[in-house]
Parts: C-alpha cells; sequence; structure tokens
C-alpha cells in the first residue's frame, strides 16, 4: 500500500478478527437530503459518510441522524450483524423496507449510533443546496 493510501486508513475502524475489513467515517461537509419518490425523509446537515471495504469495496454510504428525519418509518422484523457495526434493525416506509440503523453499534462504530441509511435504490440523494 502506498504512503497515501496507508495515511488514508490510519484511523479507520477495524474488524479485529480480520484487519483487511475495515471503515473510514467522514462527516458530510454539505446538507444531504433523501426524498422517496416525492416524500423527503431527511434533510440533514450532519451527515456522516461510510466507505467500508470487506470482501470487496462498497459503495459508500450515508448515514443521517435520527434527529434530521423528516419521515415516519416503521421496524421491520430483522437484523443482521456487522463485525465492525454491531446489530442492524431494519426500517419501512408504506410497508416497503426502505433502510436501516444501528441503535447500539459495537464501541468502535459509536459515531454511527441511531444514524439511518437507505437502500439507494429505494432512494433519490440530494448532496448540497
Amino acid at each position: 500500500m502506498n504512503v497515501l493510501a496507508t495515511a488514508a486508513f490510519e484511523n479507520a475502524v477495524r474488524n479485529p478478527s480480520n484487519p483487511d475489513h475495515l471503515m473510514v467515517i467522514k462527516d458530510v461537509p454539505r446538507r444531504i437530503r433523501i426524498y422517496a419518490n416525492d416524500t423527503l425523509l431527511a434533510d440533514s446537515t450532519n451527515a456522516l459518510r461510510v466507505l467500508e471495504i470487506g470482501k470487496s469495496v462498497y459503495d459508500p454510504v450515508v448515514y443521517i441522524p435520527k434527529t434530521d428525519l423528516t419521515a415516519e418509518f416503521e421496524p421491520v422484523e430483522k437484523s443482521t450483524y456487522c463485525p465492525i457495526k454491531g446489530d442492524a434493525s431494519y426500517v419501512a416506509l408504506d410497508g416497503d423496507e426502505i433502510g436501516w440503523v444501528y441503535e447500539a453499534p459495537i464501541e468502535m462504530a459509536g459515531l454511527l449510533k441511531s444514524h439511518f441509511a437507505f437502500w439507494p435504490t429505494k432512494i433519490r440523494l440530494v448532496e448540497g443546496d
């Protein structure tokens, strides 16, 4: 790995049992709005972007604080576990699963606590004003 890449991952959150599985959490410096069709789901200037490398390089995911949600979501009876984030709970909008949240992430992913992410194929994300 070159010096630039090494510096970029210096503060990465790493899977203790697989150091090649890691994520970097970055503040999003601009306003984020998320829509499902014409319904505004979230409007935030406090979003986080997660860049994750695991079995492959995953597409970046934007996480929105619960306080910046503008829609009501229903819980879905589903959960998954990530070794660098913890247990995710899933949410639906009008009966359609649309995203997930880490209400109690593991300590090393604490920045993601109560932040919601959405399936990119089900939303439209607008970054900037």
